[in-house]
């Protein structure tokens, strides 16, 4: 009896879209049919790159990648898992103390919809102390975030004004 792979959902705001990501989502890739790297549009944060443009650029860095797909969704993630034909939904764990909030997210995700399993992947060594909002913070503050992100991500954060740096200098 053969059984196919499933499909699995990388859920986030990737705000922005940084190597860990990358790494999690193409290892991911490997294990299971397809992986759908789902953008949550989420309308109570201003994102550092505009939604559209945060979705493009997500678009461009896989898109060597063709068991990777880009989708975004709001509302309940389970409810876009259903639609989307996905049972599994991956969670990237850089450290011990991602361990309680993502257990109890995986605990209440389990409760919306019992057929979901989450599996946790810790991204490879050299991008455990990478996280969204640390790049986020060094970039409105003037620093160099060309070793954090991919390409396209990087490309898109230089079209946009940078709010003055301490000591009153913009970059």
């Amino acid at each position: 009896m053969t059984h196919s792979k499933p499909i699995a959902v990388y859920p986030g705001s990737f705000d922005p879209l940084h190597l860990g990501h990358v790494d999690i989502a193409r290892r991911a890739a490997g294990i299971f049919q397809r992986v759908i790297v789902a953008v949550l549009a989420n309308t109570d944060k201003q994102g550092l790159l505009p939604f559209p443009e945060r979705v493009r650029v997500i678009r461009e860095t896989f898109a060597g990648s063709p068991q990777v797909e880009v989708a975004s969704f709001s509302g309940l993630l389970v409810d876009f898992m259903r639609q989307s034909g996905a049972r599994v939904m991956i969670r990237g764990m850089r450290a011990v103390s991602d361990f309680e909030y993502e257990f109890q997210l995986a605990l209440m995700n389990r409760r919306l919809w019992p057929e979901v399993e989450t599996v946790f992947l810790t991204p490879n060594e050299e991008f455990t102390y990478l996280s969204s909002r640390v790049i986020k913070e060094i970039w409105t503050l003037g620093g160099d975030v060309s070793s954090f992100v991919p390409a396209p991500v990087l490309r898109a954060l230089e079209t946009l004004p940078r709010p003055a740096a301490p000591g009153g200098r913009a970059k």
